[in-house]
């Protein structure tokens, strides 16, 4: 396994394993991996001879008071994490290299940005956009492999590489979880063992309103979402759920009444304990 810091490096790398007729996959990540992280790489290994893991903390998606001073970082943990998933390169460039003095270029992805994740963190999805777009023509994958737990990112994302007329596929992966249910994360670590043991609330807020659907046959999404709200108060009210939302996964548009809806259902959802924001969702066809 190699590191690679430059991008007309890693470009040349692809180039010739696909004048070689091998596939390169793309999984890329902000670093401190974790198992969710790893079974990217196993299933980018097993469908492609040749896998790339970008580690890049990218600030363009990062708010003034957000997290990325502190956001953990660890590149001899993830090397012997990537070495150990069978990950052929690492591309690990530096800020100056991703983004040039004088960068005056970005991509707006507009209205699926706005809601959600996106009205709670302006221009973060501008940011996301734009490093994507700037892997992709660094790596040149064939695949590139998204975790689920990302749900509304993977939306921006595809919709992005479909108007722009990439020639990539997106593979989106099931949501690695711990034992109580908590989508895995990076961020995790800034939970204590309390907070960790609450926050299964989340994943069971999530199945419960699939339920609600399903079983129950409750029409009205604003009923279910009341619901979800009261049970979430009382399982943890220290725990903030800042939305709880039902809707296609194609456009991110809401479901007032299900009762004749046919396709596919996203339930997402964003909690915040103490300045720690953690998401999660769940896909189930109707």
């Amino acid at each position: 396994m190699k590191v690679v810091k430059e991008i007309s490096d890693i470009q040349d790398i692809s180039d010739y394993y696909k004048c070689t007729g091998k596939r390169v996959a793309l999984v890329p990540t902000m670093g401190y991996l974790h198992s969710g992280h790893t079974s990217l790489m196993l299933k980018a290994k097993d469908e492609n001879e040749i896998v790339v893991v970008s580690i890049f903390v990218n600030p363009t998606q990062f708010g003034k008071n957000e997290d990325f001073d502190k956001y953990p970082r660890d590149f001899l943990r993830d090397y012997h994490i990537c070495e150990k998933a069978g990950v052929d390169y690492i591309f690990n460039p530096e800020v100056d290299e991703m983004y040039k003095k004088n960068n005056l270029t970005s991509v707006i992805v507009s209205d699926i940005t706005d809601k959600f994740e996106g009205k709670l963190r302006p221009g973060h999805f501008k940011g996301v956009a734009t490093v994507v777009l700037k892997l992709l023509n660094a790596v040149k994958p064939v695949n590139l492999y998204l975790g689920q737990k990302d749900a509304q990112q993977n939306i921006v994302i595809k919709r992005m590489i479909n108007d722009v007329n990439l020639d990539v596929n997106v593979v989106i992966c099931e949501t690695i979880r711990e034992e109580n249910g908590l989508a895995m994360s990076s961020r995790n670590i800034y939970l204590s063992e309390d907070e960790k043991n609450k926050a299964a609330a989340l994943n069971f807020s999530l199945n419960e309103g699939k339920r609600l659907i399903l079983e129950e046959n409750i029409a009205d999404s604003g009923e279910i979402k009341n619901n979800i709200s009261n049970i979430f108060k009382e399982r943890v009210p220290e725990f903030e759920l800042q939305y709880y939302e039902i809707t296609d996964n194609e456009e991110l548009q809401p479901i007032e009444n299900l009762k004749d809806y046919r396709g596919k259902v996203l339930i997402s959802l964003n909690a915040k304990v103490g300045s720690t924001r953690l998401i999660d969702n769940i896909i189930f066809k109707k």
